[in-house]
């Protein structure tokens, strides 16, 4: 009987590692799985990749088409609290805290470690900048090795303070860390009031920091990354709410109409010490895109396109940067413009959507397939 009950959670296991691996918001058991907001973040993976592109042409946000594009990544924070609520609310209780924070290692981890690789090489070898006798090999290695652990250490130059200078999106993960971790030990053990009380709190302190800065951009350089914890901790807890107390709009709107609407409110313009309206966005239009796309029907082509967007969000928001660098520094070293400026920014997006997929198909998935499955016969062996 025993090993027919191990032999029972074996095959449960397995059956969760490949809903796992479908997308990132593949829950076992019965379930809906919630299609469209895979979608969204897809959308919100590619927004941040042109983004960053812009920002070396338009330094200035108030003169970007893209200019609220660095807002994706609080929608990232709401989504994942919304999703770790969902996936893990009831799982931590019975598995137990390693269990998640092994799994939250596997999901998140591998890509953490190609970003860093990726981001050492291109800042080595960028042919058109002398980082290295800039920065010399020490401080590189010691920020590679900061990079990795998620150690915010921002010690290279030419990387604009970067906490993160050989990957800058991985300030996020830092911090999603933390906020993984204050889930396991805090929210995932308070009452629905409470949550509300903290959710209450960190709109505050969002707001403060939003007045005292005049926007919303802070977490990524080092006089300002403790302010990006007000960012996770606000968006974050928002998506947790949101989940907890099923603020879950039904609709029959079309699937694609949310992703372009989600879309379009990055390209809302920007303007100087534009604090209100970007705490519109986060902390109203966001939950609310978020709660109308849970109540909404996938199926076919479009339910395929946001599985697959889905897939490739994360990989892509991992290592798109060390191209972006790459072309950070050509462009501020020859000044392309016109048309060939912009065919070189449209030729780089394809390729790293076309890089991130054979990251996805060939390290991502494949890594997190083995070390669940070395998990899954390890707890078994121990049994």
């Amino acid at each position: 009987m025993r090993n027919a009950g191990i032999r029972g959670q074996n095959i449960y296991h397995l059956c969760s590692i490949h809903t796992m691996l479908k997308s990132d918001i593949g829950f076992p058991g019965s379930k809906p799985h919630y299609y469209l907001l895979d979608g969204l973040r897809g959308v919100a993976a590619i927004i941040v990749l042109i983004f960053h592109f812009l920002e070396y042409i338009f330094p200035y946000h108030k003169d970007s088409h893209l200019g609220h594009g660095y807002l994706a990544v609080d929608f990232f924070f709401a989504l994942s609290g919304f999703v770790i609520g969902y996936a893990y609310d009831q799982r931590i209780k019975t598995n137990g805290m390693g269990n998640f924070f092994r799994n939250r290692l596997i999901r998140l981890h591998p890509m953490v470690i190609l970003g860093a690789v990726l981001g050492l090489l291109s800042y080595v070898f960028n042919p058109f900048a002398n980082n290295i006798a800039d920065a010399g090999w020490t401080n590189t290695i010691l920020a590679f090795i900061a990079t990795l652990l998620l150690i915010p250490l921002a010690i290279l130059p030419n990387q604009a303070d970067n906490v993160f200078p050989l990957n800058p999106p991985s300030w996020s993960l830092s911090t999603e860390y933390i906020a993984n971790i204050f889930y396991a030990f805090v929210l995932s053990r308070i009452s629905k009031k409470i949550l509300l009380l903290l959710y209450l709190v960190f709109a505050g302190w969002l707001i403060y920091i939003a007045k005292q800065r005049g926007w919303l951009i802070m977490g990524w350089e080092s006089h300002y990354y403790f302010d990006g914890w007000a960012r996770t901790a606000f968006s974050f807890t928002t998506g947790l709410v949101l989940f907890r107390f099923n603020v879950v709009i039904k609709n029959k709107i079309p699937a694609f109409v949310l992703l372009l609407l989600l879309g379009l409110v990055f390209f809302i313009p920007h303007a100087d010490n534009d604090w209100t309206r970007e705490l519109v966005i986060v902390m109203l239009i966001f939950p609310f895109i978020i709660a109308l796309s849970a109540g909404v029907n996938t199926s076919g082509f479009i339910q395929q396109l946001c599985i697959f967007l889905g897939r490739l969000s994360y990989p892509l928001y991992m290592t798109h940067y060390f191209c972006v660098s790459v072309f950070g520094s050509y462009y501020l070293s020859h000044k392309p413009s016109g048309a060939t400026l912009w065919m070189i920014v449209i030729i780089l997006i394809i390729f790293i959507l076309v890089f991130s997929y054979i990251v996805m198909r060939f390290y991502d998935e494949p890594v997190r397939k083995y070390l669940m499955r070395k998990w899954v016969n390890k707890s078994i062996d121990k049994k």
